[in-house]
C-alpha cells in the first residue's frame, strides 16, 4: 500500500510540475501581448474639426501606422488656427505617446504674425517627419457665381460688399493668400475666419461668404459636381485633381504659395520614440497604397527625416518673414 501511495504522490508531483511549467510558458508567450495592451495608445492631436484636410490626413496616417505603433486615437482640438492643439502637445510628456499632425502655417507663419505667441515654434517642439506638400485653391461659391479670377477682380472692384472669403482661421496660410491676392490684384477682400476648413465649406455652400482659400482636396469634389467652382490654384503647376483649373500666374496674378503637413512631438522627445516614429512615417509615406491615397487628395508624399523637417521649417520661417511684414498684418 505504501508503495502504491508513494507512486501516486510521485505522479501527482510530476503532473503539478508539468502544469506549472506549461503555465509559466504560456505566461511568457502572452507577456508581450499583455504589455502591449497595457501600453497607452498613441494620441495624434489635430487642431481642426473632423472632416477637414488635416483631420482626413491624420486619420489616414493613424490607420497606416497601426502595425508600427499599435493603438492610435485622433484627438481633435479645434480653434485659434491650431494653437490650442499645439499648446496641448507642448505641455505633453515627451514619451512619444502624444504627437501632432498639422499644416505648416502655425510653425512658419504664426511667429511672424502674432505679437505674442504662447509657444516657440522651434524650441517647444521636436520635428518628426514632413508628411506631404500641397497647394491651395481659390474657390468661388454660389453667392458670387464667379467663373474666373478676372471676374472675381472685376466684381470686387465694383461691389466690394460681396468680396468676402473664408479660411480655417486668422493668421493661417489661406488668410495670407487672400491678403497677398488683394495686394497683387489691387482689390479689397473681407476676411472671415472659421474654426477649420469644414465650417468654411458650409458657409460657402450656404451663401454666407463669396469665396474660400483652402486646400484643393477640401472642395475638389464639390467643384466637379458644380456646387462650387475652383477658379485658380496657388502652386507653380496645375493640380491633377482639377487639371482644367489654371494657376494664379496663368490668370495674371504674380503669386505662388504651397504648404506642407508634418508630424511634431513635444520638445525633448524621447530618442527611442523619435527614431521609432520617424522610421514609421518614412515607411508610411513610401507605401504604394498610401502614396496613391495622398496623390488622389492632391498631396505630394514626402516622408522626410526629422532633420529634413527641421531644415524645411527653418527655410520657410525665413521665406515668409518678409512677405508677411510687407502686408502689415499683426494679430494679438
Amino acid at each position: 500500500m505504501n508503495t502504491i501511495r508513494q507512486l501516486i504522490l510521485s505522479r501527482t508531483k510530476a503532473l503539478t510540475r508539468t502544469s506549472l511549467g506549461l503555465t509559466a510558458l504560456c505566461l511568457a508567450m502572452l507577456s508581450p501581448q499583455i504589455h502591449a495592451q497595457d501600453k497607452p495608445p498613441l494620441k495624434i492631436v489635430v487642431g481642426f474639426p473632423p472632416g477637414g484636410s488635416a483631420d482626413i490626413l491624420a486619420r489616414m496616417v493613424a490607420e497606416a501606422l497601426r502595425d508600427d505603433v499599435g493603438t492610435i486615437v485622433v484627438d481633435n482640438k479645434p480653434g485659434a488656427g491650431g494653437r490650442i492643439a499645439l499648446n496641448a502637445v507642448k505641455t505633453a510628456k515627451p514619451d512619444g505617446q502624444t504627437v501632432i499632425i498639422l499644416p505648416s502655417g502655425p510653425m512658419v507663419l504664426f511667429p511672424h504674425v502674432y505679437k505674442k505667441l504662447d509657444y516657440d515654434a522651434v524650441k517647444d517642439f521636436t520635428p518628426i517627419s514632413q508628411i506631404a506638400r500641397f497647394q491651395f485653391g481659390v474657390v468661388s461659391g454660389p453667392s458670387s457665381n464667379v467663373k474666373s479670377v478676372a471676374e472675381m477682380i472685376a466684381k470686387a472692384k465694383t461691389d466690394p460688399n460681396t468680396a468676402s472669403y473664408g479660411t480655417p482661421g486668422a493668421g493661417t496660410l489661406p488668410h495670407f493668400m487672400g491678403v497677398l491676392m488683394e495686394q497683387s490684384a489691387g482689390i479689397g477682400l473681407n476676411h472671415i475666419p472659421f474654426q477649420g476648413g469644414a465650417p468654411a465649406n458650409n458657409a460657402l455652400l450656404g451663401g454666407h461668404i463669396g469665396y474660400k482659400f483652402d486646400v484643393v482636396s477640401e472642395t475638389a469634389e464639390m467643384h466637379r459636381t458644380g456646387k462650387v467652382r475652383i477658379i485658380a490654384v496657388t502652386g507653380s503647376q496645375r493640380d491633377p485633381q482639377v487639371p482644367e483649373v489654371p494657376t494664379l500666374k496663368e490668370s495674371g496674378i504674380q503669386m505662388e504659395a504651397t504648404a506642407w503637413f508634418a508630424m511634431y512631438g513635444p520638445a525633448g522627445l524621447n530618442g527611442d520614440a523619435l527614431t521609432r516614429l520617424e522610421k514609421a512615417m518614412m515607411r508610411v509615406a513610401r507605401d504604394p497604397a498610401m502614396k496613391d491615397k495622398m496623390l488622389k487628395l492632391g498631396y505630394e508624399p514626402i516622408g522626410s527625416s526629422s532633420a529634413d523637417l527641421a531644415k524645411a521649417q527653418k527655410t520657410d520661417l525665413a521665406r515668409w518673414e518678409k512677405p508677411i511684414k510687407a502686408t502689415g498684418v499683426q494679430l494679438d
